[in-house]
């Protein structure tokens, strides 16, 4: 078995939603000192590689607790939508276009936008990405699908007017998330689908948590 790393690197000042605190990531002991290190993290539960669950947007949504660890697990298609300028809404016909020919029920969709590999404390990256609007939302709920990824920090970017109607589709759908992915160039020559998983670490009654996705080669 070998497993393809999909995730973002977290560090100290690493590039995060804005709406969020800054990442802190700051030595509290040391070598020389304590014959010990230690860094201690500030940052959000929805930052770097991260899954969202219902509870996320819907206040009645079942949290991280509630979702048994297999169903963050399956088979994924990928679809390759690299030639993604900023701003451009993945829409039903464009979803429909990249993914076509393609039996996604229970099936994981995973956007590669190429935003992944911008990810910078820039305007572009920050406020300008791709994103899912709420016609492709309903789109990729009508296909059944399991789970859907993107290289960004937000399924839905940061337009106030769209990011909660798209989450809200989504998640009441029972269709979980994983936002800020990274997709290597190897990653586009695998047979579809691939096994994928993306297990959050196990934080009580969260509404999302870090999780270090990959693609499993048998």
């Amino acid at each position: 078995m070998r497993l393809i790393d999909l995730s973002q690197p977290l560090y100290d000042g690493a590039p995060n939603c804005p709406a969020h605190p800054p990442v802190r990531s700051e030595l509290i002991a040391d070598h020389p000192q304590t014959g010990w290190r230690v860094e201690l993290l500030t940052l959000a539960s929805h930052t770097g590689s991260h899954v969202d669950a219902p509870y996320h947007k819907l206040a009645h949504g079942p949290n991280l607790d509630q979702i048994p660890l297999e169903r963050w697990t399956g088979h994924a298609f990928l679809a390759d939508l690299r030639d993604s300028t900023p701003d451009r809404p993945l829409d039903a016909a464009l979803l429909a276009e990249r993914l076509a020919g393609r039996d996604l029920r229970d099936r994981i969709v995973l956007l590669a936008t190429g935003w992944g590999r911008k990810r910078a404390k820039s305007d572009e990256w920050l406020h300008h990405p791709p994103y899912v609007s709420p016609d492709g939302a309903r789109w990729l709920v009508a296909q059944g699908i399991r789970g859907v990824g993107i290289d960004h920090f937000s399924i839905a970017g940061s337009r106030d007017d769209i990011n909660p109607v798209t989450h809200t589709l989504l998640l009441e759908a029972g269709i979980w998330i994983v936002e800020d992915l990274g997709f290597p160039d190897e990653v586009f020559s695998l047979p579809q689908p691939f096994e994928f998983m993306s297990l959050p670490i196990n934080l009580r009654g969260h509404t999302g948590a870090f999780c270090r996705p990959v693609a499993i080669l048998r």
